[in-house]
């Protein structure tokens, strides 16, 4: 066994991968981009080496630069993990030469299943059953033409290079062909730099199935049976699950001896995985091999009770398969949930921020767990523009696949996450739909339940609301109180009457209705609170407060959340469901309002941090005109109504004070 191996890779697989080594007394070697330094997988491994700027093609794709670093550490063997280096046949074969051990199956098996079109046939002569098509070399446009009019619309074009979704297209008419054909090939050549295609026929209701295979350098080759990886965006992985719903025991084991036949085909080492599509009637077909290992592997692992990375070690160090076919049986269910910084309501476009706050669910165990996360960020760390916008990988296990869906639904619950946006909401609504539950599974799941998936915003629930009271209120207490002091006292104690205060809370549905803000009236008594909204009294108590968990009482019922704040922001998570809420601070908005000499002023001691506004220029309602820094804080100071500023009275570095008018401003008439 290896000493020391360098991780070729970043996130959650480099962590992954240490992890195991670690147990297995291997020292690992991070590499990491400028834009990393300060990543958790460079804080796991034993040591660490800078490739190079953000870009990934100046570091984590530096395969010169990586095999020096190995060199350099003394390590023996290099894991790519996935993405990168780690389908690069060039790259495993450098590694070969200068003495080291890539982790991966050998160059030549890359070579063969690299492309698309050549693996087909290859599969073709191996037995494995192929999707009819067209998978030559020839590409003259009306020849593809003509072999998609004869395999019968609609047809599926693929760049022969690609993956991840990019060069593929759908065509349902002859007549729509060459312009697909012409967009594919933009594509391919762009992303891949090969526009050459391949023609298959389409399959309108789909499954896509995997198979999980691995082969030693004895001549062992097996099958760790199948994941269903069907629920997709975009011909992108959102959701996988192991075993495969509805998977007949015979069927299972035609496709696993398809999968070994083809890793045999091409001489295979290592872990790699098969992939079919496979049609409602239960017939499948060969779709391309991906030679390393997969993101979605851990719910293989969790049914089969193997550490696939470990697998990976023992077998790139000469060592057989540490189990033969007849012992890798299934043992319950396991579901897989990739968790991403982006916005399914805009078009799952990536969220770029930092994670202010990362909370995860509770039971969560690396082995034999019900819950488990594979992560390579923490709470503090950014998501950044350079990679690829994973922020976690949730893996539930149960003993059958409705325990699998009631843990996953709990866990993605429990997953709350503060400083950008996240499909957390999106997944929990897919878990639990019923197209998901009832195992309706076909690749075109999401946009077949885009109603139920896509919900129209409604209002905020009072128990959030009630949550984000409590929170202000609580949050006001000095945690040096003395309760027999009445002078620092919170609690609105009046000797002749009640204490009453409006808290306004806003966030995007508010916004579109008339009233623009949820307003919350509050009345102060001896052991809690009433809140009036919509004309309703509702008594409020705080039951207990843990950090920022929060447990109350509404109009009787219990109520617990979890309650975040970011400035003016609070982020309330309760009921499985994240609500974002705009509390209308009157104080740090004083300054919005124009005083009766028509002066904006400052609503605490501060410093203009920025002027945006001129002398003689002309702004719009709302229009920012001054920004302020207090309390560490920044306050915009706006423009209370269309206008003229007049004049500017202070610059950017000035202090100022309390009330101290910043500009002269005229309103419209």
């Amino acid at each position: 066994m290896f000493t020391k191996i360098l991780i070729a890779n970043r996130g959650e697989i480099a962590c992954r991968v240490a992890a195991t080594a670690r147990r297995l007394g291997i020292k690992t070697v991070a590499v990491y981009s400028e834009a990393d330094a300060g990543a958790k997988h460079v804080a796991v491994c034993d040591e660490a080496i800078l490739l190079g700027p953000a870009a990934a093609k100046d570091s984590y794709l530096r395969g010169d630069k990586i095999i020096a670093a190995a060199l350099a550490t003394g390590a023996q063997a290099i894991h790519p993990g996935y993405g990168f280096l780690s389908e690069n046949a060039e790259f495993a074969e450098a590694c070969a030469a200068a003495g080291l051990v890539f982790i991966g199956p050998p160059g030549s098996s890359m070579r063969a299943m690299g492309s698309k079109s050549a693996a087909k046939q290859l599969m073709e002569g191996a037995g494995v059953p192929l999707v009819p098509g067209y998978h030559g070399d020839a590409q003259d446009p009306e020849l593809l033409q003509s072999e998609a009019n004869r395999i019968g619309y609609p047809v599926l074009l693929k760049a022969s290079a690609g993956g991840g979704g990019k060069g593929m297209r759908v065509v349902e008419r002859s007549e729509d062909f060459q312009a697909a054909l012409a967009s594919c090939k933009r594509e391919a050549i762009s992303s891949f730099g090969d526009d050459k295609v391949l023609v298959e026929k389409y399959l309108t209701r789909p499954r896509h199935i995997e198979i999980q295979v691995f082969a030693d350098t004895h001549g062992n080759c097996v099958y760790l049976h199948e994941r269903d990886c069907s629920v997709q965006r975009r011909h992108q992985k959102v959701l996988e699950e192991a075993p495969a719903p509805g998977m007949p025991p015979e069927r299972r084991a035609a496709m696993g001896e398809a999968a070994v036949a083809a890793a045999r085909a091409v001489g295979y080492v290592g872990a790699g995985t098969v992939e079919f599509i496979a049609n409602q009637d239960g017939s499948f077909y060969f779709m391309e091999m991906n030679t390393r290992l997969q993101v979605e592997h851990p719910v293989t692992e969790m049914i089969t009770g193997t550490d696939l990375v470990e697998w990976q070690l023992r077998v790139a160090a000469g060592q057989p398969l540490p189990k033969q076919q007849h012992e890798l049986t299934i043992h319950g269910h396991a579901i897989e949930a990739r968790v991403y910084a982006e916005n399914p309501e805009k078009g799952f476009l990536p969220s770029i921020g930092t994670l202010q706050h990362m909370d995860t669910p509770s039971h969560v165990a690396f082995e034999h767990g019900d819950v488990r996360i594979d992560s390579g960020v923490r709470a503090g760390d950014a998501i950044s523009p350079f990679y690829d916008p994973m922020i976690a990988k949730l893996i539930v296990w149960g003993a059958d696949r409705a325990q699998a869906l009631a843990r996953m639904a709990q866990a993605l619950s429990e997953f709350h996450i503060v400083g950008l946006a996240t499909n957390i909401a999106f997944l929990k609504r897919l878990v639990e739909g019923d197209a998901f539950a009832h195992a309706d599974l076909d690749t075109g799941l999401i946009e077949r339940n885009t109603a139920t998936l896509f919900p129209p915003a409604g209002p905020a629930p009072l128990p959030a609301l009630a949550l984000a009271a409590v929170a202000l209120v609580a949050a006001e207490t000095p945690a040096s109180h003395n309760p027999a002091d009445p002078w620092t006292s919170t609690h609105g104690w009046r000797m002749n009457g009640t204490y009453r205060r409006r808290l306004a809370f806003g966030d995007e549905y508010a916004a579109t209705t008339q009233a623009k803000v949820y307003a919350i009236d509050m009345a102060y008594h001896a052991h809690g609170w009433t809140l009036e909204a919509d004309g309703k009294t509702h008594p409020v108590a705080l039951v207990s407060q843990h950090d920022s968990r929060y447990a109350i009482r509404l109009d009787g019922q219990a109520i617990q959340g979890t309650v975040r704040r970011d400035g003016e922001t609070l982020h309330v998570f309760t009921g499985g469901l994240h609500h974002v809420l705009e509390w209308n601070d009157p104080l740090a908005h004083a300054g919005e309002h124009e005083t009766a000499d028509g002066r904006l002023t400052a609503p605490m001691p501060g410093k203009v941090v920025a002027v945006i506004a001129s002398s003689g220029q002309h702004v719009r309602k709302g229009e920012p005109l001054v920004i302020m820094e207090a309390m560490k804080m920044e306050h915009t100071i706006a423009a209370p109504s269309d206008g003229l500023v007049e004049e500017v009275l202070y610059q950017v570095g000035d202090q100022v004070a309390d009330g101290a008018p910043l500009l002269a401003f005229k309103a419209a008439a």
